[in-house]
């Protein structure tokens, strides 16, 4: 069977799978990407991450998920559904986490159709990866025409937007690669300026150390200056993805796989999400944001809490300072009882200073009684 042959059939088999677009591109080292994730490195846009010039190697090339590569069949699995309604102490939670793990479903269709092509070639001569290998997803996907790149970084699919999930498969037939699309942003800058944090250049990079999604996942505290910018997210963004032309055109008509698990998962209770633990973590765990754990996502809630500036929250707030195990927690629960500064919250601050073993949580609560003093970080990092 021919390359082109055995495209089409590879095409219409994912097709038939559950994958909304697919299309291949060569498995040929992507150079130019390899030198953009070397250049953002030593930007330090990755700094809370762990990459390092050995994975952007690896990532640049597909032979080091299979030697022997010759093609990347790439598709897009569109995941954006209806949007909950925002209330009043409820937190935001980025839709791909709305609905059970997509990894597992993901890695479920991509297994699916890998071994239709194996039965095709007569013999193994896939591997797939889905976050679970080193491989530049936005890069191979562009470079086959799936979509293109766009300033907000993500990948945009003409028709679904970018509200996509992406999977790879390396296979070892010679398939024929389909052309990038010379299609770009233009002068839209939508993206770009809803993202309150300036983490998006305009010029397809970002400072990810700024952007929200990675400050809601990263272990450590969330920079001070940066948290009243946060919002009320507790896991992920959609901020810019939601104001993306295509995106906005696309709708929420995504896979009814990807819909909310349940009304906690897509709008959590923000006083729960405070004391996060045991049982109630275990349905979390099921979703995409439960990978860093409940302490993490007690943490995120004590910031959302103070970016509510409601004075009803104060009491959850000072139960967290004065009796959650982690430091972590107990230092975010004192910025948010500082930040809504009433006068239970600077009572609460004033009764836990006296009794805080911990030095950092100690210098967060001093900060938070110190008047103006959030403000004027604030203040601070906007110029």
């Amino acid at each position: 069977m021919e390359a082109s042959q055995l495209s089409s059939a590879v095409k219409a088999l994912a097709a038939e799978c559950g994958a909304h677009v697919v299309r291949i591109a060569s498995a040929r080292a992507d150079l130019p990407t390899l030198e953009r994730m070397r250049a953002a490195l030593a930007r330090g846009d990755l700094a809370t991450w762990s990459y390092d010039d050995a994975y952007a190697s690896a990532a640049s090339d597909p032979q080091t998920l299979l030697p022997g590569a010759r093609s990347v069949v790439c598709i897009a699995v569109a995941y954006a559904t209806a949007v909950p309604r925002e209330r009043r102490g409820r937190g935001r939670v980025s839709a791909y986490a709305w609905s059970r793990d997509y990894h597992r479903r993901m890695q479920a269709l991509l297994r699916e159709i890998a071994a239709r092509i194996d039965a095709l070639a007569g013999e193994p001569a896939t591997r797939v990866a889905c976050d679970t290998a080193p491989i530049a997803e936005r890069a191979f996907a562009a470079r086959a025409g799936l979509g293109w790149i766009g300033k907000h970084t993500s990948l945009i699919v003409h028709g679904l937007g970018s509200a996509v999930f992406l999977g790879e498969i390396a296979t070892t037939l010679e398939l024929e690669p389909d052309p990038p699309l010379r299609t770009s942003c233009g002068a839209c800058r939508a993206c770009v300026d809803v993202c309150p944090t300036g983490a998006l250049r305009g010029d397809r990079t970002m400072d990810a150390t700024r952007c929200i999604s990675d400050l809601t996942q990263r272990r450590d505290a969330i920079p001070p200056a940066l948290r009243p910018l946060v919002g009320t997210w507790v896991w992920g963004c959609d901020l810019c993805n939601d104001a993306c032309p295509p995106s906005r055109a696309a709708g929420r008509t995504g896979d009814p796989a990807f819909a909310p698990l349940a009304e906690e998962t897509a709008e959590p209770d923000l006083q729960a999400l405070l004391r996060l633990r045991g049982r109630a973590f275990a349905r979390v765990r099921e979703t995409a944001m439960g990978w860093r754990g409940a302490t993490v996502l007690r943490r995120n809630a004590a910031v959302a809490l103070g970016n509510g500036l409601d004075r009803a929250d104060v009491p959850a707030l000072a139960e967290a300072l004065g009796g959650d195990s982690s430091p972590l927690v107990r230092g975010h629960a004192a910025w948010a009882l500082g930040r809504i500064g009433s006068p239970q919250a600077y009572a609460a601050l004033r009764g836990a200073a006296a009794q805080e073993p911990d030095r950092t949580v100690a210098s967060e609560i001093a900060l938070a009684l110190e008047p103006g003093a959030l403000d004027a970080a604030l203040c601070v990092q906007r110029t």
